[in-house]
Protein backbone atom coordinates (compact mmCIF):
# COMPACT_ATOMS: atom_id res chain seq x y z
CA UNK A 1 0.00 0.00 0.00
CA UNK A 2 1.36 3.44 -1.00
CA UNK A 3 1.95 5.79 1.90
CA UNK A 4 -0.05 9.02 1.73
CA UNK A 5 1.97 11.97 2.97
CA UNK A 6 0.26 15.08 4.34
CA UNK A 7 0.16 18.22 2.26
CA UNK A 8 2.57 21.04 3.18
CA UNK A 9 0.92 23.69 5.35
CA UNK A 10 -0.80 26.34 3.27
CA UNK A 11 -0.98 24.28 0.08
CA UNK A 12 -3.80 22.33 -1.51
CA UNK A 13 -3.46 19.20 -3.63
CA UNK A 14 -3.83 21.35 -6.74
CA UNK A 15 -1.15 23.80 -5.51
CA UNK A 16 1.40 21.04 -4.95
CA UNK A 17 0.68 19.44 -8.32
CA UNK A 18 0.80 22.79 -10.14
CA UNK A 19 4.06 23.88 -8.53
CA UNK A 20 5.57 20.46 -9.11
CA UNK A 21 4.54 20.63 -12.77
CA UNK A 22 6.09 24.11 -13.12
CA UNK A 23 9.34 22.86 -11.61
CA UNK A 24 9.34 19.83 -13.89
CA UNK A 25 8.79 21.89 -17.05
CA UNK A 26 11.42 24.43 -15.97
CA UNK A 27 13.89 21.69 -15.11
CA UNK A 28 13.52 19.58 -18.24
CA UNK A 29 13.25 22.49 -20.68
CA UNK A 30 16.15 24.37 -19.14
CA UNK A 31 18.32 21.26 -19.04
CA UNK A 32 17.60 20.31 -22.66
CA UNK A 33 18.17 23.79 -24.09
CA UNK A 34 21.38 24.31 -22.14
CA UNK A 35 22.57 20.81 -23.01
CA UNK A 36 22.26 21.76 -26.69
CA UNK A 37 24.35 24.87 -25.97
CA UNK A 38 27.01 22.76 -24.23
CA UNK A 39 27.15 20.07 -26.92
CA UNK A 40 27.34 22.69 -29.69
CA UNK A 41 30.39 24.25 -28.04
CA UNK A 42 32.07 20.86 -27.66
CA UNK A 43 31.21 19.60 -31.16
CA UNK A 44 31.50 22.69 -33.37
CA UNK A 45 35.12 23.76 -33.63
CA UNK A 46 34.27 27.26 -34.82
CA UNK A 47 32.39 27.97 -31.61
CA UNK A 48 35.33 27.22 -29.36
CA UNK A 49 36.43 30.78 -28.64
CA UNK A 50 37.22 32.41 -25.27
CA UNK A 51 34.06 34.52 -25.42
CA UNK A 52 31.87 31.54 -26.20
CA UNK A 53 33.57 29.65 -23.38
CA UNK A 54 31.84 32.06 -20.99
CA UNK A 55 28.48 31.26 -22.62
CA UNK A 56 29.32 27.55 -22.37
CA UNK A 57 30.13 27.97 -18.66
CA UNK A 58 26.86 29.84 -18.11
CA UNK A 59 25.02 26.93 -19.73
CA UNK A 60 26.81 24.46 -17.44
CA UNK A 61 25.72 26.44 -14.37
CA UNK A 62 22.16 26.66 -15.71
CA UNK A 63 22.08 22.91 -16.28
CA UNK A 64 22.86 22.60 -12.57
CA UNK A 65 19.90 24.84 -11.71
CA UNK A 66 17.67 22.77 -14.00
CA UNK A 67 18.78 19.51 -12.36
CA UNK A 68 18.00 21.06 -8.98
CA UNK A 69 14.50 22.00 -10.21
CA UNK A 70 13.89 18.49 -11.55
CA UNK A 71 14.75 16.91 -8.19
CA UNK A 72 12.39 19.39 -6.50
CA UNK A 73 9.65 18.50 -8.99
CA UNK A 74 9.99 14.79 -8.27
CA UNK A 75 9.76 15.46 -4.53
CA UNK A 76 6.72 17.67 -5.08
CA UNK A 77 4.86 14.84 -6.79
CA UNK A 78 5.76 12.61 -3.83
CA UNK A 79 4.53 15.40 -1.50
CA UNK A 80 7.60 15.02 0.75
CA UNK A 81 11.40 15.25 0.69
CA UNK A 82 12.66 11.64 0.41
CA UNK A 83 16.41 12.24 0.75
CA UNK A 84 16.74 13.14 4.42
CA UNK A 85 18.60 16.01 6.06
CA UNK A 86 21.91 15.20 4.34
CA UNK A 87 20.15 15.23 0.99
CA UNK A 88 18.62 18.58 1.88
CA UNK A 89 22.05 20.05 2.61
CA UNK A 90 23.45 18.65 -0.63
CA UNK A 91 20.49 19.91 -2.63
CA UNK A 92 20.76 23.35 -1.04
CA UNK A 93 24.50 23.57 -1.68
CA UNK A 94 24.26 22.40 -5.30
CA UNK A 95 21.36 24.71 -6.09
CA UNK A 96 22.88 27.74 -4.40
CA UNK A 97 26.32 27.28 -5.97
CA UNK A 98 24.97 26.89 -9.51
CA UNK A 99 22.60 29.84 -9.02
CA UNK A 100 25.43 32.10 -7.86
CA UNK A 101 27.68 30.84 -10.66
CA UNK A 102 24.96 31.60 -13.22
CA UNK A 103 24.69 35.19 -11.97
CA UNK A 104 28.48 35.58 -12.09
CA UNK A 105 28.69 34.24 -15.64
CA UNK A 106 25.95 36.63 -16.77
CA UNK A 107 28.14 39.46 -15.46
CA UNK A 108 31.23 37.92 -17.08
CA UNK A 109 29.51 37.83 -20.47
CA UNK A 110 28.46 41.47 -20.03
CA UNK A 111 32.04 42.45 -19.14
CA UNK A 112 33.35 40.61 -22.21
CA UNK A 113 30.78 42.21 -24.49
CA UNK A 114 31.75 45.64 -23.18
CA UNK A 115 35.35 45.05 -24.22
CA UNK A 116 34.32 43.59 -27.58
CA UNK A 117 32.17 46.52 -28.59
CA UNK A 118 33.62 49.45 -26.64
CA UNK A 119 37.36 48.85 -26.33
CA UNK A 120 37.78 46.38 -29.21
CA UNK A 121 39.73 44.11 -26.86
CA UNK A 122 39.45 40.39 -27.49
CA UNK A 123 39.25 38.00 -24.56
CA UNK A 124 42.21 35.62 -24.39
CA UNK A 125 41.95 31.95 -23.45
CA UNK A 126 44.17 32.38 -20.41
CA UNK A 127 41.91 35.13 -19.04
CA UNK A 128 38.71 33.20 -19.83
CA UNK A 129 39.90 29.99 -18.14
CA UNK A 130 41.19 31.88 -15.10
CA UNK A 131 37.90 33.77 -14.78
CA UNK A 132 35.79 30.59 -15.05
CA UNK A 133 37.87 28.73 -12.44
CA UNK A 134 37.71 31.73 -10.10
CA UNK A 135 33.92 31.97 -10.43
CA UNK A 136 33.37 28.29 -9.61
CA UNK A 137 35.72 28.41 -6.62
CA UNK A 138 34.28 31.71 -5.36
CA UNK A 139 30.67 30.54 -5.59
CA UNK A 140 31.57 27.17 -4.03
CA UNK A 141 33.03 29.06 -1.07
CA UNK A 142 29.86 31.08 -0.46
CA UNK A 143 27.61 28.06 -1.02
CA UNK A 144 29.67 26.01 1.45
CA UNK A 145 29.39 28.52 4.30
CA UNK A 146 25.86 27.42 5.36
CA UNK A 147 27.18 23.86 5.61
CA UNK A 148 29.58 24.92 8.36
CA UNK A 149 27.21 27.20 10.26
CA UNK A 150 27.36 30.64 8.62
CA UNK A 151 23.85 30.74 7.22
CA UNK A 152 21.77 27.58 6.98
CA UNK A 153 20.04 25.41 4.38
CA UNK A 154 16.50 24.26 5.07
CA UNK A 155 13.26 23.41 3.29
CA UNK A 156 11.41 25.91 1.11
CA UNK A 157 7.70 26.46 1.95
CA UNK A 158 6.63 23.53 -0.23
CA UNK A 159 9.00 21.36 1.84
CA UNK A 160 10.08 19.41 -1.23
CA UNK A 161 13.28 21.30 -1.98
CA UNK A 162 15.98 23.07 0.02
CA UNK A 163 17.63 26.47 -0.12
CA UNK A 164 19.10 29.17 2.12
CA UNK A 165 16.91 29.36 5.21
CA UNK A 166 15.49 32.85 5.65
CA UNK A 167 12.74 31.86 8.09
CA UNK A 168 14.70 32.79 11.23
CA UNK A 169 16.07 36.14 10.08
CA UNK A 170 18.52 36.09 12.99
CA UNK A 171 21.97 37.68 13.33
CA UNK A 172 23.67 34.67 11.75
CA UNK A 173 21.42 34.93 8.69
CA UNK A 174 21.83 38.71 8.33
CA UNK A 175 25.62 38.60 8.79
CA UNK A 176 25.81 36.06 5.96
CA UNK A 177 23.21 37.62 3.68
CA UNK A 178 24.73 41.10 3.41
CA UNK A 179 28.28 40.24 2.25
CA UNK A 180 27.06 37.27 0.21
CA UNK A 181 24.52 39.37 -1.71
CA UNK A 182 26.98 42.22 -2.25
CA UNK A 183 29.71 39.99 -3.69
CA UNK A 184 27.39 37.65 -5.58
CA UNK A 185 24.53 39.87 -6.73
CA UNK A 186 25.13 43.58 -6.15
CA UNK A 187 28.48 43.79 -7.95
CA UNK A 188 27.21 41.58 -10.77
CA UNK A 189 24.14 43.74 -11.32
CA UNK A 190 26.35 46.83 -11.44
CA UNK A 191 28.65 45.19 -14.01
CA UNK A 192 25.71 44.12 -16.18
CA UNK A 193 24.01 47.53 -15.98
CA UNK A 194 27.13 49.63 -16.59
CA UNK A 195 28.44 47.36 -19.36
CA UNK A 196 25.24 47.40 -21.38
CA UNK A 197 24.74 51.12 -20.85
CA UNK A 198 28.18 51.71 -22.36
CA UNK A 199 27.43 49.32 -25.21
CA UNK A 200 24.10 51.04 -25.85
CA UNK A 201 25.81 54.42 -26.10
CA UNK A 202 28.30 52.91 -28.53
CA UNK A 203 25.52 51.46 -30.66
CA UNK A 204 23.72 54.80 -30.77
CA UNK A 205 26.88 56.53 -31.96
CA UNK A 206 27.49 54.01 -34.73
CA UNK A 207 23.82 53.51 -35.59
CA UNK A 208 24.40 49.76 -35.68
CA UNK A 209 22.60 48.08 -32.81
CA UNK A 210 23.62 44.42 -32.59
CA UNK A 211 21.14 43.44 -29.88
CA UNK A 212 18.76 44.90 -27.29
CA UNK A 213 21.01 46.16 -24.49
CA UNK A 214 18.17 46.28 -21.97
CA UNK A 215 17.19 42.62 -22.21
CA UNK A 216 19.98 41.02 -20.10
CA UNK A 217 19.41 43.24 -17.06
CA UNK A 218 15.61 42.98 -17.31
CA UNK A 219 15.84 39.20 -17.51
CA UNK A 220 18.21 39.07 -14.56
CA UNK A 221 15.94 41.24 -12.42
CA UNK A 222 12.83 39.27 -13.40
CA UNK A 223 14.39 35.93 -12.46
CA UNK A 224 16.40 36.86 -9.38
CA UNK A 225 14.83 40.10 -8.16
CA UNK A 226 11.97 38.44 -6.20
CA UNK A 227 14.45 36.18 -4.40
CA UNK A 228 16.56 39.18 -3.45
CA UNK A 229 13.53 41.09 -2.18
CA UNK A 230 12.37 38.10 -0.13
CA UNK A 231 15.83 37.53 1.31
CA UNK A 232 16.18 41.15 2.47
CA UNK A 233 12.60 41.31 3.70
CA UNK A 234 13.43 38.34 5.92
CA UNK A 235 16.30 40.34 7.41
CA UNK A 236 13.95 42.99 8.79
CA UNK A 237 10.60 41.18 9.19
CA UNK A 238 9.34 37.69 9.95
CA UNK A 239 9.18 36.15 6.46
CA UNK A 240 7.01 33.27 7.64
CA UNK A 241 4.13 35.73 8.01
CA UNK A 242 4.09 35.97 4.21
CA UNK A 243 1.83 33.40 2.55
CA UNK A 244 3.73 30.17 1.68
CA UNK A 245 2.29 30.34 -1.84
CA UNK A 246 3.61 33.87 -2.28
CA UNK A 247 7.03 32.85 -1.00
CA UNK A 248 7.17 30.04 -3.57
CA UNK A 249 6.95 32.58 -6.40
CA UNK A 250 10.61 33.51 -5.85
CA UNK A 251 12.12 30.03 -6.43
CA UNK A 252 9.72 29.35 -9.32
CA UNK A 253 10.81 32.53 -11.11
CA UNK A 254 14.48 31.92 -10.31
CA UNK A 255 14.34 28.52 -11.98
CA UNK A 256 13.12 30.09 -15.23
CA UNK A 257 16.56 31.68 -15.53
CA UNK A 258 18.19 28.75 -17.42
CA UNK A 259 15.56 28.90 -20.16
CA UNK A 260 15.68 32.69 -20.51
CA UNK A 261 19.48 32.63 -20.60
CA UNK A 262 19.52 30.28 -23.58
CA UNK A 263 17.44 32.71 -25.61
CA UNK A 264 19.44 35.75 -24.48
CA UNK A 265 23.00 34.38 -24.64
CA UNK A 266 22.96 31.35 -26.98
CA UNK A 267 20.10 31.64 -29.44
CA UNK A 268 20.31 35.42 -29.13
CA UNK A 269 23.94 35.31 -30.30
CA UNK A 270 24.21 35.11 -34.10
CA UNK A 271 27.55 33.30 -33.95
CA UNK A 272 26.43 30.76 -31.35
CA UNK A 273 23.03 30.32 -32.99
CA UNK A 274 24.78 29.41 -36.21
CA UNK A 275 26.81 26.78 -34.36
CA UNK A 276 23.67 25.27 -32.84
CA UNK A 277 22.06 25.22 -36.28
CA UNK A 278 25.09 23.39 -37.65
CA UNK A 279 24.94 20.88 -34.79
CA UNK A 280 21.25 20.14 -35.36
CA UNK A 281 21.15 20.19 -39.19
CA UNK A 282 24.72 19.55 -40.30
CA UNK A 283 24.76 22.73 -42.36
CA UNK A 284 28.13 24.47 -42.21
CA UNK A 285 28.37 27.94 -40.66
CA UNK A 286 29.30 30.63 -43.15
CA UNK A 287 32.83 31.97 -42.68
CA UNK A 288 31.57 35.52 -42.15
CA UNK A 289 29.37 34.33 -39.30
CA UNK A 290 32.19 32.43 -37.69
CA UNK A 291 34.51 35.40 -37.76
CA UNK A 292 31.89 37.85 -36.52
CA UNK A 293 32.18 39.03 -32.96
CA UNK A 294 30.26 37.15 -30.30
CA UNK A 295 27.27 39.13 -29.17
Amino acid sequence: MVTSYPLPEGFSEFDVFSLGSCLLVEGLLGFFLNAVTVVAFLKIRELRTPSNFLVFSLAMADMGISMNATVAAFSSFLRYWPYGSDGCQTHGFQGFMTALASIHFIAAVAWDRYHQYCTRTKLQWSSAITLVIFIWLFTAFWAAMPLIGWGEYDYEPLRTCCTLDYSKGDRNYVSYLIPMSIFNMGIQMFVVMSSYQSIDRKFKKTGQAKFNCGTPLKTMLFCWGPYGILAYYAAVENATLVSPKLRMIAPILAKTSPTFNVFVYSLGNENYRGGIWQLLTGQKIETSAVESKTK
